[in-house]
């Protein structure tokens, strides 16, 4: 979802609380991975994977100059061959600590063994955040959660009964980055560029020989 269907989204959720409900989630969301400069660990359920919610937090970092959002996602299962970027399993949250923040992202029940390893890298000193439906183990283990609306029934219509938990995340991933500085370095390859066409275009032609 790209930053016009973010805005049209936010324009039909105008009067509701989700906007300040999402923008108050992403300031939680920076707040505890900006003191560390990053250690963001994203992880599903085992019949979810926040992939989309992982490319656009990867987005976010490099268009607003906030490395620390881009996240490691990991995984419940890691076929053969997968890149080194996407084989981190869930031993890694066996690892996580101090200085780490672990965003949950759940649908529907998060399962017994995942809290468990939620609880271990709360109990080491991670910073645990929840995005799901409202389950009440994970909220007990989050430092701050964000449930969204149910799934609408089907033939339902309305804003109210058409967000849902994708939406919120477009909605998060948007807010974390907005207002972050500017990102130096992309700006200076832009530059580099413009001024390298500018000499290409006055630049005499070359020798005939």
């Amino acid at each position: 979802m790209d930053a016009v269907r973010v805005a049209l989204l936010r324009e039909v959720l105008a009067g509701t609380e989700w906007i300040q409900a999402t923008r108050r989630f992403a300031g939680s969301l920076r707040s505890a991975v900006g003191p560390h400069g990053g250690g963001l660990l994203l992880v599903g359920s085992a019949a979810y994977e926040p992939w989309h919610l992982a490319a656009h937090l990867d987005d976010e970092a490099a268009w607003s100059g906030l490395p620390e959002l881009s996240p490691t996602l990991v995984r419940h299962r890691v076929p053969g061959g997968a890149p080194a970027h996407l084989s981190v399993g869930l031993g890694r949250l066996v690892a996580a600590g101090r200085g780490e923040t672990l965003l949950v992202v759940a649908p529907g029940q998060p399962g017994a063994g995942l809290l468990e390893r939620v609880h271990d890298a709360r109990r080491n000193g991670a910073t645990v955040l929840a995005l799901d439906g409202g389950d009440r183990d994970l909220h007990a283990l989050a430092h701050d959660a964000l449930a969204a609306p149910p799934s609408p029934p089907e033939g339902a219509t309305g804003a109210s009964h058409d967000l849902d938990l994708d939406m919120v995340q477009h909605l998060v991933s948007a807010a974390a980055g907005e207002n972050g500085p500017p990102a130096p370095r992309r700006h200076r390859r832009f530059r580099d560029r413009l001024a390298r066409l500018a000499d290409e275009l006055t630049a005499p032609p070359p020798p005939r020989w």
